[in-house]
């Protein structure tokens, strides 16, 4: 591989918040400049992961002399309950733990625990999930189902050894991988969801292999086009195999018939085998921007909410949990309904149109999560 240069990883400082004045708890459903309802929080519990894609975290960016973050800057799980109590008050019902690699987190049962408990305004319970590499599904799986975890999403992106130890980057056995999915199964955790980042002339000869596998396996394999998250991935838009050319792949083999959407702002086109062999979903955030529906927020791994995969910037939630003065719950309810009251994120498709903004640093995948 021809060597080139790399940027340096910069986290730049989050904005402060406006916290009003005590006043009632503000409730949901919230919209954004563009009617979009505030539904899915994603939660990053860690910037660390053991494996080092190219695409999330190429290991000559982060090395073994990367500064990860203290685990005092951190967010508790007790802060990150209560900031979760205050988004489902606002709308939210569904929770997704993310990382890095969440699994890494010590005690993240515990975290599970205290989330599963919470229920909307109404009385249901949440949809709690969870997306991980799966590296450590053999041993955790039974008792992250125990702690109430509903469901998870597996990243996985090849079934041939080679391929995907050249893109884990430091040589994880795909066996492992698949017998991690094996114990989640049998643990009741479902329905599991399988994401592959498809790469053209890096792993797109998996696509087959992997619809092949999957099929008639109670598994939804999604193929996700590869994205310019970040800046340390070298993204070039000659790497991108559009959904369109994947789906075609498949449909020669395998013929689809379309299914509509499972839940409001869902990313994934979705698609049944003709044959019965089960789901297959596509996510294609490059050539078909799917922003105008997107419902999703992002507290990342020391408390700051981006409105956007592609922001450069977020707000601190952390300094209100931690400030000199007490903060009320409905306070923060407040700020953060100021926030994505304001929300007017559409990156994705600027970027189609050839109007994203350039020069800020967009925030890194592994700090916020996917």
């Amino acid at each position: 591989m021809s060597a080139r240069e790399v940027p340096l990883v910069y986290t730049p400082p989050a904005r402060r918040l406006v916290v009003p004045a005590d006043a009632p708890m503000p409730r949901g459903p919230l919209g954004d400049t563009l009617g979009r309802p505030l539904h899915d929080l994603r939660i990053s519990v860690t910037d660390r992961c053991n494996f080092r894609c190219g695409y999330c975290m190429p290991k000559q960016v982060f090395d073994k002399h990367h500064q990860f973050l203290p685990h005092a800057d951190l967010l508790s799980f007790e802060e990150i309950t209560r900031l979760a109590r205050v988004f489902v008050a606002l709308g939210v019902e569904k929770l997704r733990i993310t990382g890095g690699e969440p699994t890494l987190r010590r005690g993240l049962e515990s975290l599970i625990e205290m989330l599963a408990v919470l229920r909307t305004p109404d009385g249901r319970e949440l949809d709690l999930t969870l997306t991980t590499n799966g590296s450590t599904l053999v041993k955790k799986a039974g008792a992250l189902r125990a702690a109430g975890l509903k469901r998870l999403t597996v990243s996985l992106d090849g079934l041939d050894d080679a391929v995907f130890q050249r893109m884990n980057d430091v040589g994880f056995p795909v066996a492992d991988v698949l017998d991690g999915i094996a114990a989640a199964q049998a643990a009741g955790l479902g329905p599991i969801k399988v994401n592959m980042v498809v790469q053209r002339g890096v792993n797109d000869d998996q696509i087959l292999p992997m619809a092949r596998h999957f099929r008639h396996s109670g598994v939804v394999l999604r193929f996700i086009e590869y994205m310019d998250v970040g800046a340390t991935n070298g993204w070039r838009m000659d790497q991108v195999l559009p959904s369109r050319d994947v789906m075609q792949r498949i449909a020669a083999e395998f013929p689809l018939t379309p299914l509509s959407a499972s839940a409001p702002g869902e990313t994934a086109e979705r698609w049944a085998y003709a044959d019965g062999g089960g789901e297959v979903g596509f996510i294609s955030s490059v050539t078909q921007a799917f922003c105008g529906e997107c419902n999703r927020a992002r507290l990342s791994t020391e408390g700051r909410l981006y409105t956007c995969l592609f922001a450069t910037r977020g707000h601190d939630l952390r300094g209100l949990l931690r400030g000199a003065e007490a903060v009320s719950d409905a306070q923060i309810a407040g700020a953060i309904a100021e926030v994505w009251s304001g929300r007017a994120d559409r990156y994705s498709q600027l970027r189609g149109s050839g109007q994203a903004p350039t020069g800020e640093r967009r925030v890194e995948m592994h700090y916020i999560g996917g």
